[in-house]
């Protein structure tokens, strides 16, 4: 028989373990490969949008990850005309992929003042653009920073779905289902 080097892949519940952690590194190390997924949502027009976001948090207690955005961004639009996305993550030490399938809520507002508290004066110039987030602009450099809270905005990811991908010396997958309490179950890779 051939060892495991990923012996966390050889169950479902700590292959879910796993992706939770990996999750939670992401949040908090800036050079985890979860910190910078791909956000995958539907555009106004119903064409794929896929962009690389920050992950700033993902709660195992309530299946909740969360992106801060500009209000004025296109992924806001998307979200607001279909309420669903995806985040990619490609693990690529863990030979590990993870797609999560949520329904997403827009946060605005003075809900978001403390966050925005909280956030370092590097941080804040990434919400508020003069013009606005995907206006045209005449050359690459030609807008202005404008830190104001009110163009800022979090997406908040409730995952319904798990579809989670090893790649090992024999390939597993398992899908883990919110309305399943998350039990799992192996499904052909």
């Amino acid at each position: 028989m051939v060892e495991e080097r990923h012996e966390w892949a050889t169950s479902l519940d700590s292959l879910l373990d796993q992706v939770w952690k990996r999750l939670a590194r992401g949040v908090a190390d800036r050079r985890a490969p979860a910190r910078h997924p791909t956000l995958a949502t539907i555009s106004t027009d119903g064409m794929p949008q896929a962009r690389t976001v920050v992950l700033r948090s993902a709660d195992p207690t309530t299946a909740i990850a969360t992106i801060f955005t500009d209000r004025s961004a296109d992924k806001v639009d998307d979200v607001r005309a279909h309420p669903h996305a995806a985040l990619h993550v490609w693990d690529n030490i863990a030979h590990l992929q993870m797609r999560l399938l949520a329904d997403v809520a827009i946060k605005t507002g003075p809900l978001l003042e403390p966050i925005w508290d909280n956030l370092s004066h590097h941080a804040r110039q990434c919400y508020g653009f003069q013009p606005a987030s995907g206006d045209p602009i005449p050359d690459g450099l030609r807008y202005t920073k404008s830190p104001d809270v009110a163009a800022f905005a979090m997406l908040e990811l409730t995952i319904q779905r798990m579809d989670i991908l090893h790649l090992g010396y024999q390939h597993r997958r398992a899908e883990f289902l919110r309305n399943d309490q998350w039990a799992g179950q192996w499904i052909v890779p």
